[in-house]
């Protein structure tokens, strides 16, 4: 049941969105009057439509090591403990080394990184096809603004919430985090009856799949490969999209300030942001788009000469902030700021039952003095305004499947280089690129330079596959339902590992998380232990199916 509950604190009331995972969000205490009443009205609508007893619920601080299956946990924690951005994984695979070194096995390294353990098979089992358990351990990270978090040297501070294990005002990186603690708490544990094993732990996943695009041939020698990098307790997925990023690019040109011109900064807050695959059919805000919707009602008004901007920052996440400095007429200045709250009343009109924390807000600030020439922003607000940016197709075959999409992810300024980043997926390859021809047609009539990334292929269903008849018996005999059989939106490394090897079959699963690839992300403690028993009944009965 959805339900608010209003917290207060000292900087401003926080309002919490239960839909069975938290969700927080703060507003500044110097929120407008009219913005603030409109939020208070939700909440009382709230109150009347879900009259249940509405106490504080606050989060516990017990350590996630007393959580149950207690050896995935653990392995979780440990994880938690490591810095692991993407492209710097030195340290977790370090941490990696010592672990596995201390439980007796010995690993191999490839060029790329990717780092892989074998484990013999339980007696009497020698003959069963081979498993590899699969993870990547890098994550992404993302905090909110005002939390204080170095991600190259800081662990990440974990918070049990209810059913939910979530982190301090950062990413909690149970994506892909949890994956690789079930595949070391199956290496560890000396009580299953398995096949013979193999674990591979692939690196930077999150920003270009590198570690499953540099992997080669005759690394691993697996039949069946069970990737442990899904989101959702009672799904098999069996297939996912591929991708491919493109960019434009636009060289500016900068020139003074006009005289009697003020300084202000324009951000765009509140949002959730969100995985851009798996996210994307939700209908959560873009940062970016709200911040040019806003410049071009300013500009309705007042002459508005654009100084910086800049917005998202990651090409596989929904944008959740944008920002930008302004110069305007000094007499100008208080009507920009007022009709930033009129805007926000506004926005949260269109899009306040999937955004309610979302904030525009201006306010003065020290300019640099430089403005981009003015025909420059006016191609670079068309060009943000026309580029698409959501679902645009929607699969024929497989019910709510996501077939086709793209996400306007990010907008930044290197000197005198802007760069409009965005991505494109679909499970089927033509569509892919014709998303692709879609954006960059519109970058080019602009008169920006394109940049295309390599992309990367998506992963065929396959309804005969005998890994998903195993996962799916499996999952019946443990809790007495078929699971859901189901593609995802969404760059596995399954379709690049299954380039290399073609007969590998191939199924992948997990617990819940949700807000992935943000702040908000959080893991569902209850779906983990049914996690853990399906690897454990899922090794079994690979290994007994082949002894009988």
């Amino acid at each position: 049941m959805n339900h608010v509950l209003p917290m207060m604190n000292s900087t401003g009331a926080t309002y919490r969105l239960m839909r069975g995972e938290a969700r927080h969000a703060r507003f500044p205490a110097a929120v407008d009057t009219v913005f603030a009443s409109a939020l208070m009205m939700r909440y009382v609508s709230a109150l009347l439509t879900n009259p249940i007893n509405h106490r504080k619920e606050m989060p516990v601080s017990t350590p996630i090591t007393e959580l149950k299956p207690a050896l995935i946990w653990k392995h979780f924690h440990g994880l938690t403990q490591q810095p692991r951005p993407s492209k710097k994984e030195e340290k977790v695979i370090a941490y990696l080394k010592a672990l596995v070194t201390e439980l007796g096995y010995s690993y191999s390294m490839d060029a790329c990184g990717n780092m892989l353990v074998r484990k013999p098979a339980t007696p009497g089992f020698e003959n069963a096809p081979t498993v590899l358990i699969q993870g990547h351990v890098d994550m992404v990270c993302e905090k909110n603004k005002g939390t204080e978090h170095d991600f190259d040297n800081d662990p990440i501070q974990t918070i049990i919430d209810g059913d939910w294990v979530r982190a301090r005002g950062t990413t909690l990186g149970a994506d892909n985090g949890i994956g690789v603690a079930a595949a070391l708490a199956v290496l560890e544990a000396k009580d299953l009856a398995h096949p013979p094993m193999e674990f591979l732990f692939t690196i930077d996943e999150e920003t270009g799949l590198t570690g499953a695009k540099g992997l080669k041939a005759g690394f691993v020698n697996a039949d069946i490969m069970l990737n442990l990098d899904s989101e959702e307790d009672g799904a098999l997925y069996v297939g996912c999209s591929g991708g491919m990023d493109s960019a434009g690019v636009l060289a500016l040109t900068f020139e003074n300030a006009p005289a009697g011109y003020s300084a202000l900064e324009i951000t765009v807050s509140g949002l959730k942001g969100g995985h851009s695959g798996l996210d994307i059919h939700t209908g959560r805000g873009n940062a970016i788009r709200f911040l040019v919707r806003a410049l071009s009602a300013f500009a309705k008004d007042t002459d508005v000469r654009l100084a910086s901007i800049s917005g998202g920052s990651k090409r596989n996440a929904i944008p959740r902030e944008a920002e930008c400095v302004v110069y305007v007429p000094a007499a100008a200045a208080p009507a920009i700021i007022e009709k930033s709250t009129t805007l926000t009343a506004l926005f949260l009109n269109e899009i306040g039952s999937v955004e309610p924390t979302l904030l525009l807000a201006a306010r003065a600030t020290e300019g640099s003095g430089k403005v981009i020439a003015a025909e420059q922003v006016r191609t670079l607000i068309d060009v943000l305004h026309a580029l698409p940016h959501g679902v645009l197709k929607m699969s024929a075959d497989i019910p709510g499947l996501v077939e086709t999409s793209t996400n306007l992810a990010t907008v930044t300024m290197d000197g005198n280089t802007l760069t409009i980043g965005t991505s494109q997926r679909s499970s089927v390859e033509s569509e892919k690129f014709d998303a692709v021809d879609h954006v960059t047609a519109v970058l080019r009539l602009a008169g920006l330079n394109v940049v295309l990334g390599d992309g990367y292929p998506g992963w065929k269903p396959n309804m005969q596959s005998l890994a998903l008849k195993v996962t799916r018996d499996s999952y019946k005999q443990l809790y007495g339902v078929d699971p859901e059989i189901k593609a995802i939106h969404a760059g596995l490394e399954c379709g690049l590992i299954g380039e290399v090897y073609p007969k590998m079959d191939m199924i992948s699963f997990g617990p819940t998380i949700m807000g992935a690839h943000s702040p908000d992300e959080c893991l569902q403690i209850s779906t983990v232990d049914k996690f853990w028993n399906l690897v454990v009944r899922v090794l079994e009965n690979t290994a007994k199916n082949a002894a009988a």
